[in-house]
């Protein structure tokens, strides 16, 4: 399949928190033009921002796709709502996040999307797991890859790989 190679940020920390990763993953393998070309290990991490919370697990998947970043969005958001997502609380607990990180080297600012995503290089349960399968990927707005934002992090949370 031809088409923009992209990295989805995963999350959930609300019921079988790996289970609804692994599920998440699932889903977006069968979104129609769309082929899952790599995938991280899933990781424990450690709440940021709202930290009275469960602790999360966090996985990043890589794919290639003809769709627009639009409605890669949109399909994205379909299967949050499907499994349930609720956006209460900024930050808050959640059944499942999807976040389009990256949709190739392009930069989108609109009201609705804004790709690459404006926390990666601030969160260390982003850039560990895609560090894990894109070190390599250069940031397109800071031209230096994603190993380089993960060795310059200002961030002491815990981020464990989950053993399975």
């Amino acid at each position: 399949m031809d088409g923009m190679i992209c990295y989805i940020g995963i999350g959930s920390n609300l019921g079988d928190s790996l289970k609804n990763c692994k599920y998440a993953v699932e889903k977006i393998s069968r979104i129609k033009e769309v082929e899952l070309t790599a995938q991280s290990s899933c990781y424990r991490t450690q709440p940021v921002g709202m930290e009275n919370q469960n602790y999360f697990t966090n996985a990043v998947v890589e794919i290639r796709t003809s769709l627009s970043a639009k409605d890669l969005l949109r399909e994205l958001q379909n299967i949050e709502n499907g499994m349930g997502r609720k956006r209460d609380v900024k930050g808050g607990p959640r059944i499942i996040d999807l976040d389009l990180l990256f949709y190739g080297q392009n930069v989108i600012e609109e009201h609705d999307l804004i790709v690459p995503h404006p926390e990666i290089q601030k969160r260390r349960f982003v850039l560990e797991p895609l560090c894990e399968i894109a070190s390599y990927f250069i940031h397109p707005s800071f031209g230096v890859s994603v190993r380089g934002l993960k060795d310059r992090l200002d961030d002491d949370k815990v981020v464990e790989i989950i053993q399975e």
